[in-house]
């Protein structure tokens, strides 16, 4: 999450949040230290470095106000170093004692070693501002009761199971957090804490609280969540000025009816408790959160009452993959689709029945919004009726895969709203180690996808100044002073971080690095008011005091521009130990260099490119059993060995290709040459080249039939499929060693790998199918789509011995099964034909009939032949509504979302 504190807050905030790296450029003696600020947390020794200067008494140290000091030391002498700051610092007001800067083996923050404070701290007499967070302490240490100034008290990640009571006795209290403790109760005396106004004590083992919690008349915002409260006091109703209360995942079963009357309450946080009965004033007001409670439900002790009786019981839906629609009803449902989607409209939802149309789509560029750094991670999500509002939101989760890389990237549902995209809140549960739903609101109804993106800190810059930080870089942060903005504007952030070793062999230089980069957008005007204060790390391995400041650049970058600029010379660098910092009035991308290199600029044009390359490899498959069936795929490099391991049992064909690089979402095609051709009318085939788009987390797979125009009975037919990137070329080379010498370095030709269809005897079908005598047989309908004689044939070439799984998810009964296998003993595909269309024949205008051959197919784990089947419905789907459409019978369907690749938002250019 982000950092952002207004107003006077600000300076206080700068400190808390890691911008107190400041160094004096003229006092190189102490790189630590700048103006008021001693920054010792990231420093080996710092208690060492701490203890040194307070023998040596420099000036600078008596102007000292903010210090930070890392609690993974000795506590020995970290205790020994704490006795000396009442004497040496006798000007601080904020005190940051933290652990967390180092992390165990999985990445989890490990606490510092402090347990308690040597008493005589209690003599900063001006200390405002102490934060204890991610350490051992076990009871509060008895000299911050005495702290009598302390405005603000972070006591997270430690090991509290109670609070004193003194702790009431701080007048100045503004900001308690103690999240991620042990605490049981809570002291009745907290109530007289009359000033604070933020109150976090989430992640606890709390079951109930005072009554006297009532009293926090300056209360703006209290978080309980992650608790296991079973009851609120009614004195809750008495925080007047309280706006967002948190108070999901606990177990309430109630809650007091007084709190619909708070008149400044803005949000009401109620999620995953075990609710069944809640105030008609709550159940309606649109600021409550109220998704995983069984509200409506009986409990099995306790008869209903009068408000839970007016809920009816939710009906909950189990849908096939036959079925696109659904009703939902003023009583609201639970759907479960059979794509991997979850839907839960609550009661109340919509005031009139309504029909909900769904289509699963596959993934293309003019329907999936990605930035440079994303990664799609599901297929494309219609609802309808679009745009459609309903009176509370609805929740939708949506099944997918996670991703193997996870740090500093975060999950997102994207949609599309009016003409744009955007990004939901989202919450991950877990189904399985690697089945994850992505969770959110739907506000409205469109298109929904699961996208993997940097980890975006956002946050709202008001009039008065405020601070930005990176959740998953700390040094990374934006300062905005006041008067930046008239108007409240929303910013952004996001870094990515880019490996040293590849950045090295990219330039051949080993001395060469890079800090993190890293992306600003902004709403609103594309200047600020004031100068914006940027902080960047310097590049790996680089510090203050060692580098050569020739060799520092600072590149931006503003889109659409193709290149990078080097605008060194335009800004003024002011450079800490571990910091550089500049200013800006525009928002874009900025990244830091550091390199003997002259001309930069289009050197990080092709580092940025690096970074969002996938290296992949294309693979082409002949199934074993029927050759004219042809499997292609592209895959990442590290998935190549356990794909094939698994394929080889069914499949054969050559070693995959070299490693070629690819842009995730880039589209490229499949061509069959030197006298192959693609057999099937296909919605994905251009001038018989089969279309690709490629996305990292997806699996790329096709599996096509092919046919040729050669006499087959005379030779074997040696063809070859070649894969291209980019727009289609007006000529395919017809041969392998034309396309090679055309491989450069923007070459349109990736790979090309041969397909082998063997000689036919005599006595073999030249063609599947050919002298069959077969009634004619359309299975479908016009609007959903038919499956013609030529399509089922198609299906049954490719079921081999995995038809009797079909058959019986098809309802064909044992006995008639045994009955083909023994009429047709000897022909295999003789008993599939016969299976299939004798099946097909009985089901000759009954509707649902397709829906039903694809679900046996999937639950026969033949998703391959389902997705053909869907994709050849798809096609007749179109060929028919363009026939309505050139009669003039039906007006034109909308379209998708947009006929071109939408651009991400970019951020304003300088």
């Amino acid at each position: 999450m982000a950092a952002a504190v207004e107003g006077p807050e600000l300076e206080a905030a700068a400190a808390a949040g890691d911008a107190s790296e400041d160094v004096d450029a003229g006092s190189r003696a102490l790189p630590f230290l700048g103006g008021n600020r001693l920054s010792l947390d990231l420093y080996p020794g710092g208690c060492q470095r701490l203890l040194h200067l307070c023998v040596q008494q420099p000036l600078q140290l008596l102007q000292v106000e903010f210090l930070r000091l890392s609690t993974h030391e000795d506590p020995q002498l970290l205790q020994a170093t704490l006795v000396q700051l009442p004497q040496s610092l006798s000007c601080l007001r904020s005190l940051v004692l933290k652990g967390g800067q180092r992390r165990d083996t999985l990445g989890a923050c490990l606490r510092g070693a402090l347990t308690t404070l040597p008493s005589g701290l209690s003599g900063l007499a001006h200390l405002a501002h102490l934060d204890l967070s991610f350490n051992s302490l076990e009871t509060l240490p008895a000299c911050v009761l005495r702290m009598r100034g302390l405005g603000a008290l972070l006591l997270s990640h430690n090991c509290l199971s109670e609070l004193p009571e003194a702790l009431g006795a701080l007048p100045a209290l503004t900001f308690l957090a103690v999240t991620h403790n042990c605490l049981q109760t809570l002291p009745p005396a907290l109530g007289a804490l009359s000033t604070l106004q933020r109150l976090d004590l989430s992640q606890n083992l709390l079951d109930t609280l005072p009554p006297e919690i009532g009293g926090l008349g300056s209360l703006l915002e209290l978080n309980l969540a992650s608790n296991r409260l079973q009851s609120l006091p009614a004195s809750l109703a008495g925080l007047r000025s309280l706006r967002l209360l948190v108070l999901h995942s606990n177990l309430l079963a109630s809650v007091p009816a007084g709190l619909a009357r708070l008149p400044l309450l803005t949000r009401l946080d109620l999620r995953d408790n075990q609710l069944r009965d809640l105030p008609p004033e709550l159940l309606d007001a649109p600021f409550v959160r109220l998704q995983g409670n069984p509200l409506g439900e009986a409990s099995p002790d306790v008869p209903s009452s009068p408000v839970t009786a007016l809920i009816p019981e939710m009906p909950r839906l189990f849908l096939t993959s036959d079925l696109d629609s659904f009703p939902v009803t003023p009583r609201g449902c639970s759907v479960t689709l059979a794509c991997g989607v979850r839907l839960q409209f609550p009661a109340g939802a919509t005031a009139t029945p309504i029909t909900i149309r769904y289509r699963l789509l596959l993934p293309e560029p003019g329907l999936v919004p990605l930035g440079p750094h994303d990664a799609l991670l599901s297929h494309v999500l219609e609802l309808q009726p679009h745009g459609v509002a309903f009176q509370q939101d609805v929740g939708l989760w949506l099944l997918f895969t996670p991703p193997r890389a996870r740090r500093c990237r975060e999950v997102v549902v994207r949609t599309r709203n009016d003409n744009s995209w955007g990004d939901l809140e989202t919450y991950l549960e877990e189904e399985a180690p690697q089945r994850l739903w992505a969770h959110c609101q739907a506000p409205h109804f469109s298109w929904f996808l699961v996208v993997s993106r940097p980890v975006s800190n956002a946050c709202l810059v008001p009039p008065e100044g405020t601070l930005l930080c990176s959740s998953g870089h700390p040094g990374v942060k934006v300062i905005f002073p006041p008067g930046a903005t008239e108007e409240p504007r929303r910013v952004s952030m996001q870094v990515v971080r880019m490996a040293g070793r590849e950045l090295q062999a990219l330039l051949g230089e080993p001395e060469a690095a890079v800090s993190p980069l890293l992306c600003l957008s902004q709403s609103g005007p594309p200047s600020f008011l004031q100068p914006v204060t940027v902080q960047l790390p310097l590049p790996s391995g680089i510090t203050g005091l060692s580098l050569d400041r020739s060799r520092l650049h600072l590149l931006y970058w503003a889109p659409p521009a193709a290149t990078w600029d080097d605008i060194t010379a335009q800004v003024v660098l002011e450079l800490t130990h571990l910091y550089a910092r500049f200013q800006v009035t525009h928002f874009s991308w900025y990244w830091l260099w550091y390199t003997t290199k002259n001309c930069v600029g289009g050197l990080a044009r092709k580092a940025w490119e690096r970074l969002r390359l996938h290296r992949v490899n294309l693979i082409a498959l002949q199934r074993r059993r029927d050759p004219e069936q042809v499997l292609l795929q592209c895959l990442p490099r590290n998935k190549v060995d356990a794909t094939l391991r698994r394929l080889l049992e069914r499949y054969r064909g050559p070693e995959p290709s070299d490693t070629v690089e690819m842009f995730e979402g880039e589209e490229f095609f499949a061509a069959f040459e030197r006298g192959i051709d693609v057999d099937a009318d296909r919605p994905d085939c251009v001038e018989g080249r089969i279309c690709f788009v490629f996305y990292s987390h997806l699996k790329n797979v096709k599996e096509v039939y092919v046919t040729t125009t050669l006499d087959r009975e005379a030779q074997a037919v040696r063809g070859q499929v070649s894969f291209y990137r980019g727009a289609v070329p007006v000529q395919v080379p017809e041969e392998a060693e034309a396309a090679r010498q055309r491989k450069g370095a923007d070459a349109l030709w990736m790979a090309t790998l041969p397909i082998k269809l063997p000689r036919l005897r005599s006595s073999e079908e030249p063609r599947r199918g050919a002298g069959l005598s077969l009634a004619p047989l359309n299975l479908g309908d016009a609007e959903t789509g038919f499956l013609t004689q030529s399509n089922l044939l198609s299906v049954a070439g490719r079921l081999g011995p995995d038809w009797p799984t079909v058959a019986l998810h098809l309802g064909v009964s044992y006995r008639e099964l045994q009955r083909i296998r023994h009429e047709f003993r000897d022909d295999l595909d003789g008993q599939i034909r016969h299976m299939l269309f004798s099946w097909a024949e009985r089901q000759a205008g009954q509707p649902g009939a397709v829906g039903l051959l694809v679900q046996a197919l999937e639950q026969s784990d033949r998703q391959d032949v389902a997705e053909e089947v869907r994709a050849v419905l798809e096609l007749g789907c179109r060929k028919y509504q363009d026939g309505i459409r050139r009669t003039s019978l039906a007006p034109k369907d909308p379209a998708l979302p947009g006929s071109s690749a939408p651009q991400p938002p970019e951020p304003a250019q300088a």
